[in-house]
């Protein structure tokens, strides 16, 4: 019988759980094959923090090579699907197509942007779903407080000044709390802009914070109220120019700077299979296997997995669910090949956290809601026991941060061309969910 090789495409939370999980249940007896378009697996929930030079990139990018050994990591992305032929087509990061065999397939290829149809945003916003976007944030924000600084006319020094988050879930709550305190920090010792920064955070839901118990949702307002963010609820952005957003209530704010956090939707890669999807996201049964295709597997965002917690329902686009799913997986798989039995995916949601920046954070664990410094204990210990790594060099920059002030300087590394709000991508089809769980525990 030939050596099974067991290919997982992705190597966010779900693919990256399933590939450390196989690697302990194979013992050595199968080749473990890691497609992805970077060479680490990124630590999404702390990226807030890179774009407030709170973290330096690193410390979110945890290396495959070192933390995955014993699998073999291909560079790529995934473009083309044999599943009779059980082959994948990919394309390496030169340009040059290349196929790879399995007799396993894990489908973990998670989530992009979200967009919606709002004139002018995809030319105008900026995204927010890895580390260009995060170093990009940073410079943004920075450039536009130095050149306020240097600014003679007032209406351009307020638009300079002016930041636009729109969605109030977790990444734009996230953002949003964060940056009003970088910004602050740039322009400490700028008295002419001290005070001038403006962040609006804006959703059409009523509260912020939606997913969470509303006490929670209260106290993060009352957070981000107290630090002078104006959270505009109920409302939208109808349309983004270079100049500013016009609001759906007729009221248009001047600003440089427009950040989309509305959520995220399934990878095109899975419209493209031809299989049976649902909200976007790839169909599978409760044993995350694809109908029709037993030696195909999907988890996480890219995959609608039904909730058995809430019959008729699909697991929500969560990190918690991703990483738990991975692990469903690998053990699945396992079962095929005769080591354990295959269980069903069952679980219950242990609570979210928030980090609000400073030191507030929101987070209800087991449900209990907590906010403050002990969500914050809380947040800081989550974040350091779900890490795969970097936990020291985490915890060293937190340490740093908390008696230094921070170095508020333009890398230039990333263009804004290099960074466009998903337009590389179709528009989701009309039954993708707006969800955002980016920086969900």
């Amino acid at each position: 019988m030939a050596r099974p090789r067991i290919v997982i495409i992705g190597a966010g939370f779900a693919g990256f759980t399933a590939a450390r999980q196989l690697v302990k249940l194979s013992r050595g007896a199968a080749d473990i094959v890691l497609l992805n378009p970077t060479d680490y697996f990124l630590y999404l929930p702390l990226l807030p923090e890179v774009s407030a030079a709170i973290l330096e990139p690193r410390r979110v990018s945890v290396s495959l090579a070192e933390e995955l050994p014993q699998v073999q990591v291909i560079l790529g992305e995934a473009d083309q699907f044999d599943l009779d032929g059980r082959t994948v087509g990919y394309t390496d990061p030169e340009g040059e197509k290349k196929t790879l065999g399995y007799h396993r397939l894990v489908i973990a290829v998670g989530s992009v942007n979200k967009l919606l149809p709002v004139p002018g945003v995809t030319e105008h916003a900026h995204g927010y779903r890895g580390i260009p976007e995060a170093l990009y944030l940073r410079d943004h924000m920075t450039r536009q407080i130095e050149m306020a600084d240097t600014a003679d006319d007032p209406a351009e020094r307020r638009a300079r000044c002016t930041f636009v988050v729109v969605g109030a879930g977790y990444t734009g709550t996230e953002v949003a709390a964060q940056g009003v305190l970088y910004t602050a920090a740039l322009t400490r010792h700028r008295s002419k802009l001290r005070g001038e920064p403006r962040w609006l955070l804006i959703d059409t839901a009523d509260r912020v914070l939606p997913q969470l118990d509303v006490r929670l949702s209260k106290a993060a307002d009352q957070t981000l109220r107290e630090r002078g963010v104006e959270i505009l609820l109920k409302s939208s952005v109808k349309q983004a120019t270079a100049e500013g957003v016009q609001l759906n209530d007729g009221q248009f704010v001047a600003t440089k700077s427009l950040i989309w956090c509305v959520g995220v939707r399934p990878d095109p890669l899975v419209a493209g299979l031809g299989l049976e999807t649902q909200q976007g996201r790839l169909v599978v049964d409760e044993f995350l296997a694809v109908p029709g295709y037993p030696d195909v597997y999907a988890c996480g965002d890219a995959a609608a997995v039904p909730d058995l917690t809430r019959p008729g329902e699909i697991t929500g686009m969560t990190a918690q669910h991703a990483t738990r799913q991975g692990s469903a997986v690998a053990k699945n798989i396992a079962a095929s090949y005769g080591r354990g039995r295959r269980r069903a995916y069952k679980h219950h949601d242990l609570g979210f956290v928030v980090d609000l920046g400073g030191l507030d954070s929101a987070a209800n664990p087991l449900g209990i809601p907590i906010s403050g410094l002990l969500a914050k204990a809380v947040t800081r210990g989550y974040h350091l026991l779900s890490m795969p790594g970097n936990r020291v060099r985490v915890s060293a920059d937190w340490l740093l941060d908390a008696v230094l002030p921070r170095q508020g300087v333009q890398l230039g590394l990333v263009p804004a061309n290099a960074v466009p709000l998903d337009s590389a991508y179709p528009a989701a089809p009309p039954d993708t969910v707006v969800t955002d769980g980016q920086t969900e525990s």
